[in-house]
């Protein structure tokens, strides 16, 4: 990943994270919120190759811990996105190429919203931070599944066109 390119998606995150903030969290969903950051950094994260994906979910981690709604302690979200971003990393050559498959595309943000929501909780709860009974972070997993999975359709296809008119040459290859 170039370093150009870099920093144009760190721009479009921080557009998207500002979108998050000031009217999709202002959203009263149905049983609980969507994360439209959180869909579009793990899309951007599966698009990527081995060290974007990690760069990204360092990036993305930190751009939601200084987050003014975050009530988690500061670096929490940069390790569990850049855990995650390894693990798409590392599965990325079995998973395959998601411009080909839209409804695989889909179901693995989905997925790796509930990954990474999950993986904060538990990573929280090591800490000893409070994060409310375990009835109620079910919903909210799975509240935040249910949305990415239904609003993914809209975003993925732009993250895909996005990519492409931003790789160099030297990456289209």
């Amino acid at each position: 990943m170039s370093a150009s390119r870099l920093s144009l998606i760190f721009i479009f995150l921080l557009f998207v994270f500002t979108i998050q903030e000031s009217a999709i969290a202002r959203i009263n969903f149905p049983v609980t919120g969507f994360s439209l950051f959180l869909a579009v950094l793990l899309g951007t994260m599966a698009l990527e190759d081995r060290s974007g994906a990690i760069i990204l979910g360092f990036i993305g981690g930190l751009i939601m811990d200084l987050a003014p709604t975050s009530n988690s302690p500061f670096g929490q979200w940069a390790l569990v996105l850049t855990l995650v971003g390894y693990v798409i990393a590392t599965n990325r050559e079995s998973i395959g190429d998601f411009t080909t498959r839209p409804g695989a595309f889909v179901f693995f943000v989905a997925l790796a919203s509930a990954l990474t929501l999950t993986l904060s909780l538990i990573l929280g709860s090591l800490i000893g931070d409070q994060n409310g009974t375990f009835g109620r972070n079910i919903v909210v997993v799975g509240g935040n599944t249910f949305w990415t999975f239904l609003f993914s359709p809209i975003v993925l296809p732009g993250l895909t066109k996005l990519r492409e008119i931003t790789l160099t040459s030297r990456e289209r290859v």
